[in-house]
Formats: C-alpha cells, structure tokens, sequence
C-alpha cells in the first residue's frame, strides 16, 4: 500500500490523500477506522471523508458505498489501482486530524483507508508539503525511508497497524532532543511562547523516561528504537493519547515552564501547578509504551477497527498506569513525598465524592467505557465510576499491601506480568498468577472485593501502615450539598445533582440557574429574608446559623422555590508525611 498525504487547502482544512495498491482483489472493499486504539468511543471518522474517485489502468472505475465506513470498488484483480480522496481536519484533539495555516496533525486512522484482505503487507506513507506554508517540518514516529531536512519524504509501516499508531504532526515547531535508556527521543512543541523553559521541559522529560526504563528492564535498552513527543500548546486543552513509540499531547500553553528569574533557583513542584500535572501527563503517556501498547488486554490482540473492542480490563491498562504516572515523579525526584501524597489524596477524595463509585464496581466501568465514560452527561457520577481514578487506587491497595506483608511490592508483579506475558496479551487470570507466586498466596479475595464489587478501598489502614498520615478537612461546599455547578457569566448554574445528597432531597435539577436563596425570618410576622447569588461560595455568610434555606431557581424560564435543609458537613482526605523513613522504603523505590 502507498499512501500520499499532502496539504490541499489549509483554509479549508482540507488534507488530500492518494493511495495506490499495487495488486487489489477483484471488486475490492475498503474500509476507514471508526475509532483509535487508546480512545474507547465510536466517533465515525469517516464523517469527514469526500469526495473519493478510483482508476485503474488510467480510467475511472466506480465506487460504491457499502454502509457508513465501507466502499467497494469495481477493480479487476492484479492491474494497480489508485484513489484520491479529501478529509475535513478541524478537530484539534489528539485523537483525529487537524488543519490550518499554523499547524497539522493527523493519526491515520483518520485519513488512511484499510484495503481489505491487505492489511498486514508493508504501507508506505509519503508526506509531502502540497500547500503547506513555507518552514514547515514534520515528526512521527514512522521509519523514515528518504526524507528531506525537513522531514518531509517517504516513511514505512511494517503493516496497517504500525501505521495507525504513528501519527504525524506537521508546522512550525520547537524541536530538542536527548537520550534515555540509550534511545534518542525527540520532544516536539507546536503554539509554546518564546518563554518556554525548554531546557527544564527536556531535563525533567529525560529523568521520567530514564525512571521508567530502569523500571521496566533495569540497564537493558527499551523495546524501541526511536522515541516521539509531540505537544501541541493551546490556549485552554489537556489530553494524551499513547502509541507504541511516541505520543501525542495536548496543555493549556500557560502550563509549559517558564524560565525563572535572573539569579532566581526554579521553583519546587506543587501538586497544584500546571506544569506538574503536565509532567504527569507525559510520565502516564510514556508508561503506557509499556502497560497497554505491548503488554496489552487479550481482547486487544488483533485490534478490530470496525467496531467496540471490549474488555473488562481498563482498571489495570489505565489504572494502573494512572498509580505509576505520579509515583514515578517522586522517584525521578521531580517532586517530593508531600506533594506526592497530596496528589494521591486528590485521586481518593475523588473518587469518594463520586456516588457512582456505589453502584459500578471499576470491571463493569471499563467495559462501559464505550458508551458511558466518553458519553458525560449529568447523571454521570451518580452512575459510573472512573476506571482511571478507582482503577488507581487498586494498585495503590495491591502495592501497599504487597508491602505491608513482606513480599515485595506491585513493581515486582508488573515485571513478573511483562516476562509471563512476553510483552503481549494478558489476562486477569495471569495478574492473579502473579500475584500468588510473589505474594506467597492467593490475591482473589482482594481481586473480588476491589475490582469485581462495590466494596470500600482499605485506603487508610493501608497508608498509615507505610508511613503516611491521614487527616480529614471539612469538604468543598458543593460536596457538602451534593452539586457541581458551573460559575461563569456571573450565571451559577447547578450541572449535576448528586445521589443521595441534600440538593437532591429539596429537588433541585441539572440545568437549574441558582438565582438567590431565602431564609424564614426569625419574627412570625417579618416577610422572607431573600438575598441575589453569583457564586456558591456566597451562601455560608449569608446562612449564618440557619439550618434550612430555600433555593430560588429558574427552571425552563419559571422561578422554582426548593427547601434545602443544610447537610451534616462532609470530610474530605488530606494525606502528609508521618514516618519518612517508612514512606522511603515505598516512594523511593
């Protein structure tokens, strides 16, 4: 197969392909991916497929489209065929294709069509500039076969799988590279400020990967050869999505490092700062090399791309890389154990603060993700929980309790897992061997409890026991109450009601504008106390001591009065340092 993919017009977003296949079948079917592997939704790339002509023997044959993603085409087996098309590129995420006159970026399972029964021959992909602004250069994963200073020219994918998961970014860009694990890798950024702390970005960038390297193999090389950060910074963004040697970002450009000050030291990590969230990114993007793109669900062993490929084993694939993204901050020593712990009381305290975490145990989660976690809608929380966070917090239980009992420790089973299952498909049949052979015995109590019920996490047990402290703070007060709601405009607008909480109880709905609040006066015969509200954070001073209010809300345009009666207050997770000696032998390892 050989693909050309050229930028016809930027303006109009609009990428050009070619595609040439040396020997078709007769009557031969193609088809586009309807989702990316990493991103578990059906999102129709084909909605921005048109205009698709064929010829063979230098005449036009016809094209017939079989249903939303399939075409056949009238071809003779044997004589070349070939095929132009057009794809809309306007979606500026990591998962799909992107155009203007600043940038593209593209993933090919938006713009290359699969040739049926063809599959798993070699796929050449030539990248040429077509009317793409002068400077542009190119990165990807892909090996290059000729290519120009530039990067533009001819590149191979072993098959079409290999090609899928190599995307391509396009522009102007800043470029650096470095060497981890004895592999060059490059970290390319497109929308930075002439700000940006490039230095720091790729100092910190290599001790993440040379941690995870070490990791996983100890001083042997990584299964790769070459390795492909492309980050793409915008105004307000935040995403990942990992391949098997790169990956594509997305941060808000605010979160990038900033150079410090003549004479001034960089500044610590906090667990609140943008930049450290960043670097958690890339650390989970770049674990995922690893745990999700080699040693993968067997469900995934031949990836489908015509339909839903599930599996019930998310909580693992994505969990646990959500356990190690931070844990392998601490030991690359790029932020140390308090603000480590504060990062992982942010992951319980969401997960607690989720109803949903009652009614979906974290196996049901991950096979949903098709149709509930992609699909957000108000009712969410009440009824999901998140396989990332949850998912999580199981490893953190596995590992401490691995710990906590002497033998050894949840590094040591993922190890075990990448030997057992020769970096390719695993079952949780396998983890529970593992498990059993280092923990010196049976794991499928803990497995049932955590992953396949409802049950509460033994999360403070389990971190006092290594060292941590663990405290309670007074909730935010849309925990206490039971909402989220949204505060812009100078409109306070409640999105979700939460299962079983006080808003629930008065009646209040998703979509409700919180006008004002209402208080009984204290005198028999003096009208309603009745105040106007922007934010939430208005209510306590004007309650005072009162324990029942009523809500003011307009709702489909009519004004809504709901009694709510306030809520005993709620507790919310705040970890420290008790014991670093103890916590060393855990974050230090």
């Amino acid at each position: 197969m050989r693909y050309t993919v050229s930028v016809l017009d930027a303006h109009a977003h609009l990428f050009e392909v070619a595609l040439q296949v040396a020997q078709p079948a007769k009557n031969q079917r193609l088809s586009l991916p309807v989702w990316i592997p990493g991103s578990y939704l059906v999102r129709e790339f084909s909605q921005h497929l048109q205009q698709l002509r064929a010829w063979q023997n230098d005449q036009p044959v016809p094209v017939k489209q079989l249903d939303k993603h399939r075409w056949q085409v009238r071809a003779e087996a044997g004589a070349p065929l070939e095929l132009r098309y057009q794809i809309y590129a306007f979606d500026a995420s990591v998962r799909t294709a992107f155009l203007d006159a600043s940038r593209g970026f593209f993933n090919a399972t938006s713009l290359c069509l699969r040739v049926l029964g063809q599959e798993d021959v070699a796929h050449a992909l030539e990248i040429a500039p077509g009317t793409a602004t002068v400077g542009w250069q190119v990165a990807t994963g892909l090996t290059p076969l000729k290519v120009d200073a530039a990067g533009f020219g001819h590149y191979l994918a072993e098959n079409y799988d290999e090609l899928a998961d190599c995307p391509v970014e396009m522009g102007r860009f800043w470029s650096a590279r470095f060497t981890a694990g004895g592999v060059e890798h490059r970290f390319v950024i497109s929308g930075a400020g002439e700000w940006l702390d490039g230095e720091r970005l790729i100092e910190d960038t290599r001790r993440i990967c040379e941690t995870q390297i070490a990791f996983w193999h100890g001083q042997q090389p990584p299964p790769f050869s070459r390795y492909v950060f492309m980050l793409h910074a915008s105004a307000d963004g935040y995403g990942g999505l990992e391949h098997r040697n790169s990956t594509a970002l997305i941060c808000q450009r605010a979160d990038l490092p900033r150079p410090p000050a003549p004479g001034e030291k960089p500044a610590a990590l906090k667990a609140t700062d943008g930049y450290t969230t960043l670097l958690g990114l890339i650390s989970h993007e770049y674990f995922h090399t690893w745990n999700v793109k080699r040693l993968r669900p067997a469900e995934f062993t031949r990836y489908d791309y015509d339909r839903e490929n599930h599996t019930e084993l998310l909580w693992f694939f994505e969990g646990f890389t959500s356990y190690y993204d931070d844990l392998m901050l601490r030991r690359a020593g790029l932020i140390d154990d308090a603000t480590y712990l504060q990062l992982v009381a942010k992951a319980i305290n969401q997960v607690q603060q989720t109803p949903g975490r009652l009614v979906q145990t974290v196996a049901e989660a991950s096979f949903d993700a098709w149709v509930k976690y992609y699909r957000v809608n108000e009712n969410t929380p009440n009824a999901t929980v998140s396989y990332y966070t949850k998912g999580a917090l199981v490893a953190l239980c596995l590992d401490l309790t691995l710990r906590a009992e002497g033998h050894g420790s949840l590094d040591a089973v993922m190890r075990e897992l990448w030997q057992r299952c020769e970096g390719g498909p695993m079952r949780e049949a396998d983890l529970l061997r593992a498990l059993k052979r280092l923990g010196q015995r049976s794991y499928e109590g803990e497995i049932a409890a955590w992953v396949h019920s409802t049950d509460e996490l033994p999360l403070s047990s389990l971190l006092q026991g290594l060292g941590a402290k663990v405290a309670h703070d007074k909730a935010p007060l849309a925990q206490q109450l039971g909402v989220r709601v949204s505060e812009t405009g100078g409109a306070l607008v409640v999105k979700t009601v939460l299962r079983g909480g006080a808003a629930e109880a008065a009646g209040m709905a998703a979509g409700d504008e919180w006008l004002g609040v209402e208080f009984a006066s204290s005198a028999s015969d003096a009208p309603p106390e009745a105040w106007r509200i922007h934010k939430l954070d208005e209510i306590p001073a004007l309650r005072a001591r009162r324990v029942q209010l009523t809500a003011l809300l307009s709702r489909d345009k009519r004004l809504v009065r709901c009694v709510l009666t306030w809520p005993t207050a709620s507790h919310a997770v705040r970890l420290g340092v008790e014991d670093a000696t103890r916590l060393a032998t855990w974050l230090a390892a």
